[in-house]
C-alpha cells in the first residue's frame, strides 16, 4: 500500500475513534449476495466480508493491513516449524459459551474438509495440538512465511454449537447442500448475524459482549444485494441506503457532483480474468470434437491478442480499471509494473495464430459469466465475445447470478469462464497456489477449475511456500507470474478500481480487499 493511502487510512481510523458514540444503523448495498453463512465452505469475497463480522481468526488486519492479535494474544515461534499461540481468555461465542482451544482444533479439522474451498488459509499447517484450554501449537510441514496472514481467514466456529446442530461437516455448496451453519452463524465477532434472506438482505446487530471495542457507532447493519446497477444508484440517491460499495463506473461523475454524498477513493487488489479449460481432452460446450483447442498455446495467444483491453477500460469501465498482463494487482506483493504490460490488441496476428493452430475457420464455444458479481461483468463478457468473433471464435454467452454460476464452475461444467480474484493475504502466492498450481490434496489448486497443470509453476509455488529469504522468495513469485503470463495459463483482463459512495454522514475506512468493516464505521 502507498504511504499516502496508509496515512489516509490511519487518519480515518483516528477520526472514527473520536466519533460520537450514539447507536446507528448502517444500510449498506452492493450488487452481490453472499453464498452461505458457513465460514468454512466458500472462499468468496462478499461472503467473507459479511462473515468476518461474526467470525474471527487468531489474527486480523488493522486499518493499515498490519497483522495484529485477535483470538490469539501472542504467538511464539518455538522452532521454524512450530508456533505456540496463546489464546485470548474470557472470550465468549454469541450464545455465551466460552471460546477455548477445542474450538480451534475443531475448526481446523472442519476447514480442511475437501468439499469446502477455504483450506488455502491453513496451507502448510500439518497439525494443531492442544497444550491447555488457552494454548495451542501449530505444527508446520515446513517454514511458512505467510502463516500469520493466511490465518486471518481461518475463522473459528463453536465446536459445541456445531455438534448440537449436526453441522460438524462443512457445507458442500457445489452439491447444493444445506446445513445448519449455512443458514445460521455462531462466532465470537463484533456483530451477531440475525438473519439472511437470499437476494434480499443480511441483518446484523452489535455484539455488546465482544472482547474488543469498535471504533465506530454502528449498532445494526442491513446489507442489501441489489443486482441492477441503476436500482443501486437510485437507492443511494433517494436515501434508502447509506453506503454503496459497488458503483457503476458510468455513474461516478454524477455521484461525485452530488453535495449530499461523499466518494471514498481506493483501488482493489482484484484481477478479472478468463480461465480456459486446458486439461480436458475435449471441450464440454464447444463445436470442436475429439480435441481441445484451448490446449494449444497459439489459440490462447490469439484469444488474448483479440481482446482490446484499452477499449474495455475506456468504454465499459469508464477508466475504472487497469489493463492487466499478470494475475495480481498493484498493492499485492509480487506485482511489478515492468511485467504487467498487456499486449495491444492485434486481430491480424490473432487470426494468423488461429490458422497456424489449425483453426483458421474458427469454432464455437460457450463462455460462462456471472452477471451480478464484478463491475460490469456481463458487459465485459459481451465485449470479449464480440472481439473473439473477429478471429472466428463464435461465442455463446451463458450469464447468470453468482450463486448458480459458481456451482457450475466448481463442478467443472464450463469450457471457459470469467472470474475475479482478490488477494486476501496481499501476497501473490495466494493467487498462484489457488488458481494456477495443479490441483492436489489439500489447498493446492483449490480454485483451479480450468485444469491447469504446469510443472514449472508447480515447482516455483511449492518452493515459495517454504522460502523464508525474502529476496529469493520474491524472485520465485516473479518467475511464476511471468510463466503464467507467457504460457497464457489464464488470460487476465484488468485490475478493478473500487471507489465507494456514501452519505456525507458516513465515515469508514476503505478496504482494498473489498471488505467494508462496520467496526471501522460511524454514521451521523
Amino acid at each position: 500500500m502507498k504511504l499516502s493511502s496508509m496515512l489516509l487510512a490511519a487518519a480515518t481510523a483516528a477520526a472514527l475513534l473520536a466519533a460520537p458514540v450514539h447507536a446507528a444503523t448502517l444500510r449498506w448495498a452492493a450488487q452481490n449476495d453472499i453464498l452461505t453463512l458457513d465460514p468454512h465452505s466458500q472462499n468468496h469475497a462478499t461472503t467473507n466480508a459479511i462473515l468476518m463480522h461474526a467470525y474471527e481468526g487468531l489474527t486480523r488486519y488493522d486499518a493499515q493491513y498490519r497483522i495484529e492479535p485477535a483470538l490469539a494474544t501472542k504467538w511464539t515461534f518455538t522452532s521454524p516449524t512450530q508456533v505456540r499461540f496463546e489464546l485470548r481468555k474470557g472470550v465468549k461465542f454469541h450464545d455465551g459459551s466460552p471460546f477455548t482451544a477445542d474450538d480451534v482444533l475443531f475448526s481446523f479439522d472442519r476447514i480442511r474438509q475437501p468439499q469446502g474451498t477455504m483450506g488455502i488459509y491453513v496451507t502448510g499447517v500439518q497439525e494443531i495440538r492442544k497444550v491447555d484450554d488457552h494454548t495451542v501449537d501449530f505444527i508446520l510441514s515446513a517454514p511458512n512465511p505467510l502463516l500469520l496472514r493466511n490465518i486471518v481467514d481461518f475463522r473459528i466456529m463453536s465446536k459445541a454449537w456445531a455438534q448440537k446442530n449436526n453441522t460438524v461437516n462443512a457445507q458442500d455448496y457445489k452439491a447444493k447442500e444445506e446445513n445448519h451453519a449455512s443458514r445460521n452463524a455462531m462466532g465470537t465477532g463484533p456483530y451477531r448475524i440475525t438473519g439472511w434472506t437470499p437476494d434480499q438482505r443480511v441483518t446484523m446487530t452489535v455484539n455488546s459482549d465482544w472482547w474488543d471495542k469498535p471504533g465506530g457507532n454502528v449498532s445494526e447493519v442491513v446489507y442489501t444485494p441489489i443486482a441492477q446497477a441503476g436500482t443501486r444508484v437510485a437507492a443511494l440517491l433517494s436515501g434508502d441506503v447509506d453506503m454503496l460499495t459497488d458503483i457503476p463506473p458510468q455513474d461516478i461523475p454524477r455521484l461525485r457532483a452530488d453535495a449530499k454524498l461523499a466518494i471514498l477513493e481506493g483501488p482493489e487488489v482484484r484481477t478479472i480474468y478468463l480461465a480456459p479449460d486446458l486439461g480436458s481432452p475435449e471441450l464440454k460446450h464447444a463445436s470442436v470434437k475429439g480435441k481441445n483447442p484451448f490446449a494449444d498455446k497459439r489459440v490462447r495467444q490469439a484469444m488474448s491478442l483479440a481482446i482490446d483491453r484499452a477499449a474495455i477500460q475506456r468504454n465499459i469501465m469508464r477508466g475504472m480499471s487497469i489493463p492487466a498482463a499478470i494475475m495480481v494487482a498493484p498493492g499485492v506483493n509480487g506485482h511489478a509494473a515492468d511485467i504487467d504490460m498487456p499486449p495491444k490488441a492485434d486481430a491480424d496476428r490473432a487470426k494468423a495464430l488461429m490458422a497456424e493452430a489449425g483453426y483458421g475457420d474458427g469454432f464455437e464455444v460457450q463462455l460462462n459469466c456471472p452477471n451480478n458479481r464484478y463491475v460490469n461483468d456481463e458487459e465485459i463478457c459481451q465485449a470479449v465475445l464480440a472481439m473473439w468473433a473477429r478471429i472466428g471464435i463464435k461465442g455463446r454467452l451463458a450469464a447468470e447470478n453468482m450463486a448458480t454460476f459458481i456451482q457450475k464452475v466448481q463442478n467443472f461444467d464450463s469450457s471457459i469462464y470469467l472470474l475475479g480474484w482478490g488477494v486476501a493475504t496481499y501476497d501473490a502466492q495466494y493467487t498462484l497456489q489457488s488458481l494456477v498450481r495443479t490441483r492436489s490434496a489439500g489447498a493446492d489448486g483449490n480454485f483451479n477449475f480450468s485444469r491447469i497443470s504446469d510443472a514449472e509453476v508447480d515447482r516455483l509455488v511449492d518452493a515459495m511456500k517454504t522460502e523464508t529469504d525474502e529476496a529469493k522468495r520474491n524472485a520465485m513469485i516473479r518467475q511464476a507470474l511471468i510463466r503464467t503470463r507467457d504460457e497464457l495459463l489464464l488470460i487476465p483482463l484488468h485490475h478493478q478500481m473500487r471507489p465507494w459512495a456514501m452519505k456525507k454522514g458516513v465515515q469508514t475506512v476503505h478496504r482494498s480487499d473489498d471488505r467494508p468493516e462496520a467496526r471501522f464505521t460511524s454514521v451521523k
